[in-house]
């Protein structure tokens, strides 16, 4: 049998299975992921504007989507850091965007990590959602190691309709997330 698309895997072996474990009634019921969330933060283009330019250039390849650039909501002085100055920048991706993008991290980013031995499932927030990190963006294929200027991390939240983790765990696991017993 071929290999099943993530979002194919979710409505034919995921839903039923929820269904079964969890004594669903209805299908909707069953907890779906609605969106994902990539940001990356810049605190570097305090200094050099240019860093920022190249972070969100980075997003855009990964995520296929144009960055929204991030602003800072407090002046603190201890960073030098100004209310309204540009510090990061992020992307909110739904649809088949959110669910290649998700495809991507769990077959391709994840096991590109160096000593790589499963996620920790304790990154959830307590309402079902994922937040999961990455040291470098070299991990996505779509990075060419060449034109990057630094090597800078991002990370990205699985939002689930989810009301607990332990339905978010579970779905995520279905889908393949590869946690690590600790």
């Amino acid at each position: 049998m071929a290999e099943l698309g993530i979002r194919q895997r979710y409505r034919e072996e995921v839903v039923p299975a929820m269904m079964n474990e969890f004594a669903y009634v209805n299908v909707m019921q069953v907890p779906r992921i609605t969106k994902l969330v990539a940001n990356v933060g810049v605190g570097e283009a305090l200094d050099n504007p240019k860093a920022l330019d190249a972070a969100v250039n980075d997003l855009r390849i990964i995520t296929g989507q144009q960055p929204m650039i991030t602003r800072a909501r407090k002046s603190i002085a201890t960073y030098k850091l100004r209310e309204g100055r540009a510090i990061g920048a992020k992307v909110t991706l739904r649809g088949a965007k959110m669910w290649s993008l998700l495809d991507r991290i769990l077959n391709l980013a994840l096991p590109r990590i160096r000593d790589f031995r499963g996620v920790s499932a304790r990154h959830f927030d307590g309402r079902g959602n994922y937040t999961i990190g990455f040291r470098e963006q070299l991990v996505f294929p779509e990075i060419d190691l060449d034109r990057i200027d630094k090597v800078r991390g991002l990370e990205v939240s699985i939002v689930t309709s989810a009301k607990s983790d332990e339905e978010g765990r579970r779905l995520l696991r279905l889908l393949g997330m590869p946690f690590r017993d600790d």
